[in-house]
């Protein structure tokens, strides 16, 4: 297990301060924000502190409100809106200064028996195997360049794999430029078999890509002086289980962008083929008139 997936699992361990309040921290690393995969997964294990063991988590609301001060801890304030015989809800705000900076609602069902089916098929892309590491392909694109050497010389919790170009390979080569965008990840060291925590580092993954699917569709790239974005609301449906140590192909696209907002969507499969989670998130992207895109 390398240190950046230690750190994350450490942080996803919160202190309860009181009966339906928790305290989360952020990384030792100051960076201007808090992420808000990471605001995400603590919320939700937040609430599933308080939901029986039996209940398993199927779907979440957020709003991300203000940005996190990564400076200080975040409070975490559970309260528990209903425990009815099949499903339990939650709503969880977390706060800083005083103020709330992301609000969640979560609701959670005991296992049953029903109809089922998969009417989406997953993308024909290739293995993960086959595909370089995220490290990999960032240092092809900015080389030995001194405002990325640091960044990329951490490890990251989460092994990512890129089917489709890197926004930074799009912003370079406009051929490039897409509106679907499929990643595979996986946490690569062997978990727990808390259920929880699977569904907890997929929320946390799923915040990666989803903004940069936005940009890929422009040609745009963090980095750039003209870029600005953040998420600004998230929501998840858990449809089975699965294992967030396995490979889980991340198979998103972004429909439509306008009025400085963006909205994308993804789906998780297995690699069998299996529908475990889907995604939607919408965000903001602004971009400087003074600046043209390259």
């Amino acid at each position: 297990m390398n240190s950046a997936l230690k750190e994350l699992l450490d942080l996803l361990d919160l202190e309860q301060i009181e009966l339906d309040i928790f305290r989360g921290r952020s990384p030792e690393e100051r960076f201007q924000r808090v992420f808000g995969g990471q605001v995400a997964a603590q919320a939700l294990v937040a609430a599933g502190r308080t939901v029986p063991s039996d209940r398993m988590v199927h779907s979440l609301h957020a709003y991300f409100i203000r940005p996190g001060d990564p400076a200080i801890p975040i409070v975490f304030n559970v309260e528990r809106v209903r425990d009815g015989r099949s499903f339990t809800t939650r709503r969880v705000v977390a706060i800083q200064h005083g103020r709330a900076i992301f609000t969640m609602s979560a609701s959670f069902h005991i296992t049953e028996e029903g109809v089922s089916h998969q009417a989406v098929t997953m993308p024909s892309v290739p293995a993960p195997e086959a595909l370089p590491t995220f490290h990999e392909r960032m240092f092809s694109v900015v080389g030995d360049d001194p405002m990325w050497r640091d960044w990329l010389s951490k490890p990251r919790p989460v092994d990512s794999r890129y089917v489709n170009a890197l926004p930074w390979e799009a912003q370079k080569d406009p051929s490039l430029i897409s509106s679907e965008n499929s990643v595979w990840f996986r946490y690569d060291a062997d978990l727990p078999d808390d259920p929880l925590l699977h569904v907890v580092l997929a929320a946390y993954a799923s915040d990666f890509t989803l903004v940069d699917t936005v940009l890929l569709a422009h040609g745009l790239a963090w980095g750039s002086s003209n870029v600005t974005g953040a998420s600004l609301d998230h929501a998840m449906w858990f449809h089975r289980p699965f294992r967030a140590d396995e490979w889980l192909l991340y198979a998103q696209e972004s429909p439509w962008s306008g009025g400085a907002r963006g909205l994308a969507r993804g789906e998780m499969f297995t690699p069998s083929g299996e529908l475990v989670v889907s995604v939607v998130q919408e965000c903001m992207i602004r971009v400087s008139e003074d600046v043209t895109k390259p």
